[in-house]
């Protein structure tokens, strides 16, 4: 027993409690990125459509154009600033990836498991070397982990001499990426999202109505701080498992667009997952089509068996929702959709451990990464 903790309270947080620590278990991608080192752009802009937008003001697959959301490919970057000592260099810019919840740069210290599992060492020898992979809070509002990412933008820029960053985020690391652009909007090129919950998840919204007694989430905090300490880098006095949830949820995510709108002209681009062996149908309709991620078009992934019960609660009757088995298709959409590759919230970062993706699935994350910051390099970025 708990010392100082009621025993008649505690008996009926218990079930809650061991309910949502579950659903935690699925939320965390349970490995984090390897080495620190760059900036992450954010971007963000006012809401410009493709042209084959619909005439009524809906994206292609009918949905409607959110207000301060921003969209498309014909947003523009200025020129780059001449390189005269003293002057920030212009592109290619520093890339940040940015780590979701439950992410790390290294866990426990161990020196060998990252978020993005790999990533940064295959981009470097394929010749991108301006790859940065910051940590911040692990669980917390992206508030908070906005302000942590921000801080590793302004030092990378004063590092590399870079005038701006391109940020590439994953989960709830393309939010942190919108709070730095919102706070830093001449400091960011660009945004790219993937498995974002820009609309919220139910998942989250699932594990907020399990435990809403504020006293049982204070001792779930309490206890991930002290659990946390000694694995995670980054983990702190903010760090609170309720809070990320709450930032994730349908309603967090609501207010992210009011208090922290993108800023008008920066490009933003979004990318969903989808698996369960779903090919995604309207839902992962692009407003842009882009090879790196239209390749895997005709692949389907079997979900890993841990996510298994949120991709089918996620997905709803029938499979409606295209889901990453944390995150709906429908939600990673923000600014220019790119579509959705074949992949649970794993799968995505090439988790866990580095397992490949289920059989007959050729997705693999470190082309995807590769011939996502190439494509990134041949926008001028």
């Amino acid at each position: 027993m708990l010392r100082g903790v009621n025993s008649s309270r505690w008996r009926r947080w218990r079930g809650p409690t061991t309910a949502v620590l579950v659903t935690l278990g699925g939320l965390g991608s349970a490995c984090s990125e390897g080495s620190s080192g760059g900036p992450v752009p954010a971007v963000d802009g006012a809401v410009v459509w493709p042209a084959d937008a619909a005439a009524d003001g809906s994206s292609p697959d009918g949905a409607a154009r959110d207000a301060g959301r921003p969209s498309d490919a014909s947003m523009t970057l200025d020129a780059a600033p001449p390189r005269d000592a003293g002057v920030p260099r212009g592109a290619p810019y520093p890339i940040v990836l940015s780590h979701g919840f439950f992410g790390f740069e290294d866990f426990a210290g161990a020196g060998f498991v990252d978020y993005f599992w790999r990533v940064r060492a295959d981009l470097a020898a394929h010749g991108e070397t301006d790859i940065h992979t910051p940590a911040v809070d692990p669980f917390a509002s992206s508030e908070a982990r906005g302000a942590q990412l921000t801080a590793h933008v302004d030092r990378i820029l004063a590092e590399t001499g870079a005038s701006r960053v391109v940020l590439v985020g994953h989960s709830q690391g393309g939010l942190d990426a919108r709070v730095v652009a919102h706070a830093r909007p001449d400091s960011v090129a660009a945004i790219v999202t993937i498995a974002t919950p820009h609309r919220g998840s139910p998942v989250a919204d699932l594990a907020l109505g399990l435990v809403s007694d504020p006293q049982a989430q204070s001792l779930l905090d309490a206890l991930t701080r002290a659990i946390a300490a000694p694995l995670y880098d980054a983990a702190g006095r903010e760090t609170s498992v309720f809070s990320a949830l709450r930032q994730i949820s349908s309603a967090g995510a609501a207010a992210l667009d009011t208090e922290h709108p993108v800023p008008e002209g920066l490009p933003f681009f979004s990318i969903g997952g989808r698996s369960g062996l779903s090919g995604g149908g309207r839902a992962c309709e692009a407003d842009l089509s882009a090879d790196f991620v239209s390749r895997w078009d005709r692949d389907r992934d079997p979900v890993d068996p841990l996510l298994a019960v949120t991709e089918a609660f996620v997905g709803g009757a029938f499979n409606a929702h295209p889901n990453d088995g944390l995150v709906r298709a429908e939600d990673a959409r923000f600014g220019v959709f790119l579509g959705c590759i074949p992949a649970d919230h794993f799968d995505e970062i090439g988790h866990l451990v580095g397992d490949r993706p289920g059989l007959g699935n050729d997705f693999d994350h470190l082309v995807f990464y590769r011939e996502l910051v190439r494509w990134i390099r041949a926008r001028g970025l």
